[in-house]
């Protein structure tokens, strides 16, 4: 995998070194370094479990770290965690509004917590979300894009230089995707550095830099670009009649190589310009025709073998 430090020299929003936690006797995240540039769309991915959330969680004061340093927006996130608090916007992965209050009435409860100056924001950002035909209508009643629409409003209320996403578009509609890509990247265009976890791949490609993390370790950090160069991962592609048997038959026979259905065909990745001996005649043995051809590597072929390593190892 590719390096883990950042080379940019751009103007870092956040900034940590050998952050670690742990709960118990379980480490959950282990001296991570990383750092993350003002109008960035950061993606930062990893299997369920792999330290995401407690990372962003430190980042954003809510959670102190054992031992490390870092820094955001120029504050310290051990001892100036409260100022820290007042600059970002953070969106957790849950609904977390009050569903038996109205839109707008959620919205004025966060508008009195961030302050005087939020209140006349309430409007304006109720029109720019689409939610001012909705304003009256309790927040428990809302579809799950709509749902997720006010709780970007409110992370947003306060005009945050930094937003922290944890999976916004999970469970919602592919029309209510794209739409809170278009937010994501209008954002950083007006220099608002946004931190976003995800598990879909088309989105990851979306983002100006990766993370991937598993077991609280940073495998890699970079473009999709540098990614998948430092990867050292080939793919190919396998077309057949009776694929899914032999897919699953080079599961099963030759665990060394990383198999993946994707339609019709599936993909062999491996750490070699070439397939394997045993793949080879387990292809040749088979009774229908076969095609294959190498196709390029992708972030999604990355994610899955980390996904892949951690569920070995868990």
């Amino acid at each position: 995998m590719v390096s883990t430090q950042d080379k940019s020299g751009s103007d870092p929003v956040i900034s940590v070194r050998d952050l670690c936690k742990s709960f118990g006797a379980n480490l959950v995240v282990d001296s991570i370094n990383m750092t993350i540039n003002r109008g960035e769309v950061f993606g930062f991915l990893g299997a369920n479990g792999s330290g995401k959330t407690t990372t962003i969680r430190m980042l954003c004061g809510l959670l102190r770290p054992d031992s490390g340093v870092g820094r955001c927006l120029g504050y310290d996130i051990v001892t100036e965690a409260d100022l820290i608090k007042q600059k970002i916007g953070y969106m957790p992965q849950h609904f977390s509004y009050y569903r038996d209050l109205t839109v707008r009435e959620n919205l004025e409860f966060v508008a009195q917590l961030r302050g005087q100056s939020s209140q006349g924001r309430i409007l304006p950002i109720m029109q720019d979300f689409g939610l001012h035909n909705k304003q009256d209508q309790l927040a428990g009643a809302l579809s799950g894009g709509w749902k997720q629409r006010l709780s970007l409003a409110a992370a947003l209320l306060h005009k945050p230089e930094l937003l922290f996403l944890d999976e916004p578009t999970a469970g919602v509609d592919p029309e209510s995707r794209r739409y809170f890509w278009d937010v994501i990247h209008d954002l950083a265009s007006q220099k608002v550095t946004i931190l976003v976890t995800t598990h879909y791949m088309d989105e990851a490609e979306r983002c100006n830099r990766l993370a991937f993390i598993t077991f609280g370790k940073l495998e890699a950090v970079g473009t999709q670009f540098d990614i998948v160069q430092g990867s050292g991962l080939y793919a190919f592609s396998v077309q057949s009649k009776d694929y899914y048997q032999l897919a699953k038959k080079i599961e099963a026979e030759v665990p060394e190589v990383m198999v993946v259905i994707f339609g019709n065909d599936f993909h062999v990745v491996t750490k070699s310009t070439h397939l394997d001996t045993a793949v080879c005649a387990i292809l040749d043995a088979a009774p229908q025709k076969v095609t294959i051809k190498p196709v390029p590597t992708t972030v999604e072929h990355i994610f899955i073998q980390l996904v892949k390593q951690y569920d070995d190892r868990s």
